[in-house]
C-alpha cells in the first residue's frame, strides 16, 4: 500500500525552506534583498513558515521593468522571500509532473536546455529527410503572446488532476493572482513558477501532438515548437489541428506571422540559430544581443557593480552556445575583445581548474 504524503507539511518543512533559500540565493549572494534576508536567516525562514502554515502568507507586489533584447519584453520580478516560496513549491510538485512530460520538451528542465534542443532538432531533420536524401518540410511555430494569455482557471484545472492537496492549490492560486494583467489571464515572465507552469500548460499540446496527431518528429522549447515531415500537406493538416486544439482547449492561438511551413533546405530559425542541412548560423539579432549584453557588463564592471566572474560565466555560456554554429571567426573575435577589455583578469573557475594541475608532481615518483 502506498504511503500517504502530506504535501503541505513537506512544503512548509524548515528543511525544504532552507533548500529553497539556497536555490533562490544561487548566483545572487551580494544582492541587497538577499543580504538583508540572510542577515536574520533563521528568524526570516521561521516567519515565512508560520505565514504559510497559518495561511496568512501574501506575496509582495511584483517589480516590473522592460527588457529590449532585441524584442521588447515586460519582466516581473518577485521579492526575494517570494522567490523562496516559489522554489519551496517547485521542490515538492515538480517531480510529480516531470515524469508526465514528453522527452522532447527542452525548456527549464534538468539535463535539457538550449544546446540539447538544437542538437535534437538537427537529429530530427536528418531522420525526417532520410539523412538529407529527400526533401522535407518543417512546421515552425510559436504561440501568440503565450505568457500573457495563459488562462489561470484552465491551468489550475490541469494541476488539480495531479494535486489533490487543497492547501497546495491555495498557494498556487495566491501566486497566480499576484500578477495583474487581464482578469484571470497571464503569468509573469521571470518567475520560477511561471517557467514550470508553462511546461505543465503546454504539456497538453505535447500529448495531443504525440498521441492524437502521432507526429514522430516534434520538439518544443517553451512556446516555440517544430514538427518535421516529408509531406507539406500533412504539416498543413497538423497546423490546422494544432491551432484548433490551442483555441478550444487552452484558450491560445498560433502566432500568425511566426507559424510557417518551411522547406528545410532554406534554413529554419530555431532558438537563435538558422539551421541548414549541413551547417548552422547564429541569427544576426542574437549577435547584436550578445554585443549589447557585453557592453552593459563592461560598464557594470567599471562601476564595480559586476565581478569578472559574472562576465566570465556569461561569455563561457555564450561560447558553448556559439560552438554549435559555424561561427569560428566570430567566436575568435569576441574572445579576443574580451581579453583586450579585461587584461590579466582570471575567474574563480579558472583558478579552481588550475589548482589540481598545480598540485600534480612534474616527475614520476620513484
Amino acid at each position: 500500500m502506498t504511503a500517504y504524503r502530506d504535501l503541505w507539511q513537506e512544503l512548509c518543512a524548515l528543511k525544504n525552506l532552507e533548500l529553497a533559500f539556497k536555490k533562490a540565493r544561487k548566483g545572487k549572494p551580494t544582492k541587497l534583498d538577499v543580504v538583508e534576508f540572510e542577515h536574520n536567516l533563521k528568524d526570516n525562514l521561521l516567519r515565512l513558515r508560520i505565514e504559510l502554515l497559518f495561511h496568512s502568507y501574501k506575496p509582495r507586489a511584483l517589480e516590473t521593468f522592460i527588457l529590449r533584447d532585441p524584442k521588447t519584453r515586460k519582466i516581473s520580478k518577485s521579492d526575494f522571500r517570494d522567490r523562496i516560496v516559489h522554489h519551496a513549491l517547485c521542490n515538492i510538485i515538480e517531480p510529480m509532473f516531470e515524469k508526465q512530460f514528453i522527452y522532447d520538451s527542452y525548456a527549464n528542465r534538468k539535463r535539457k536546455g538550449t544546446l540539447k534542443a538544437i542538437q535534437r532538432f538537427e537529429h530530427f531533420i536528418k531522420k525526417g529527410s532520410k539523412q538529407h536524401s529527400r526533401k522535407c518540410f518543417i512546421l515552425k511555430a510559436d504561440v501568440k503572446k503565450y505568457f500573457e494569455n495563459v488562462d489561470q482557471d484552465i491551468l489550475v484545472s490541469i494541476l488539480k488532476r495531479k494535486i489533490k492537496d487543497q492547501k497546495i492549490l491555495w498557494l498556487i492560486k495566491i501566486i497566480l493572482s499576484n500578477y495583474h494583467a487581464l482578469p484571470g489571464k497571464g503569468m509573469p515572465l521571470g518567475n520560477l513558477t511561471s517557467q514550470f507552469f508553462a511546461n505543465v500548460y503546454l504539456n497538453e499540446l505535447d500529448q495531443f501532438v504525440k498521441k492524437q496527431l502521432k507526429a514522430k518528429y516534434y520538439i518544443r522549447y517553451v512556446d516555440d515548437f517544430a514538427i518535421i515531415h516529408l509531406s507539406k500537406d500533412k504539416l498543413d493538416e497538423y497546423k490546422e489541428k494544432v491551432d484548433k486544439f490551442l483555441k478550444e482547449e487552452l484558450a491560445l492561438q498560433l502566432h500568425p506571422d511566426k507559424s510557417k511551413i518551411i522547406p528545410y533546405q532554406q534554413g529554419v530559425p530555431f532558438l537563435g540559430m538558422k539551421v541548414f542541412p549541413y551547417h548552422k548560423l547564429i541569427i544576426r539579432k542574437n549577435v547584436r544581443k550578445f554585443r549589447k549584453r557585453i557592453s552593459v557588463l563592461n560598464q557594470e564592471y567599471i562601476l564595480k557593480k559586476a565581478t569578472y566572474d559574472k562576465i566570465y560565466d556569461f561569455v563561457e555560456g555564450w561560447d558553448s552556445y556559439a560552438k554549435q554554429a559555424d561561427a569560428f571567426k566570430l567566436r575568435k573575435k569576441f574572445l579576443k575583445d574580451i581579453e583586450c577589455n579585461f587584461p590579466g583578469e582570471i575567474s574563480t573557475k579558472e583558478i579552481n581548474r588550475l589548482q589540481p594541475n598545480a598540485l600534480k608532481p612534474t616527475t614520476k615518483p620513484i
